[in-house]
């Protein structure tokens, strides 16, 4: 069989193109999603590199369904390559982590045994004494960087289970406190 008639064959038309679409789309959807978190962390020339990409692979899979006007399969390929590029993008966008989160938390405790602890693992903290809605509260302030978030929640939690924190990405920041290596797991001191 040579490549012409495997262009021709039932088996291309019906199953390996549907299939090429779909995985295309995976990819286009996936650079987009990875595209737009460095277009919001103003990475000018990675969004550009990501972009080209993302536009040419979306190119290729939208000529082949125009080519294929009548085969429902490369329309559905499309639909699901398009759903699964957006899980992929979201999950590799997590796992990246990339940039710098800024925390907020409020509680009516004590903040002083939260914000000393993470003070001793390296950790940047602002603490302010404020007025709440129910009386006086402890703000706490805190840059850090994305990859780091699953450990700090952590640790509020286990210091303020109750307490209301916020979160927001950061897209620039000039000078902060970052632990110099790694956070030690551990939580020793803290409260129970």
């Amino acid at each position: 069989m040579d490549l012409s008639s495997l262009f021709e064959s039932d088996l291309f038309t019906w199953v390996i193109l549907p299939a090429l679409i779909f995985t295309a789309r995976i990819f286009d959807v996936t650079l987009g999603t990875i595209r737009i978190v460095f277009v919001s962390r103003g990475e000018k020339v990675l969004a550009a590199i990501f972009g080209f990409f993302e536009v040419l692979i979306w190119l290729l899979a939208i000529g082949q369904i125009l080519k294929n006007l009548t085969n429902v399969f490369c329309y559905l390929a499309y639909a699901g390559g398009f759903a699964t590029g957006n899980f992929v993008g979201l999950y590799l966008e997590e796992k990246l982590a990339l940039g710098t989160l800024v925390i907020r938390l409020i509680t009516g405790e004590d903040a002083s045994g939260l914000t000393e602890y993470l003070r001793e693992q390296g950790y940047g903290v602002t603490s302010v004494d404020a007025q709440g809605v129910t009386g006086k509260v402890h703000l706490v302030f805190m840059i850090i960087k994305r990859n780091q978030f699953r450990k700090v929640v952590k640790i509020i939690r286990s210091f303020h289970p109750r307490a209301f924190y916020s979160v927001e990405d950061v897209r620039h920041v000039s000078k902060g406190v970052f632990p110099a290596k790694e956070p030690a797991e551990e939580t020793s001191g803290q409260k129970q």
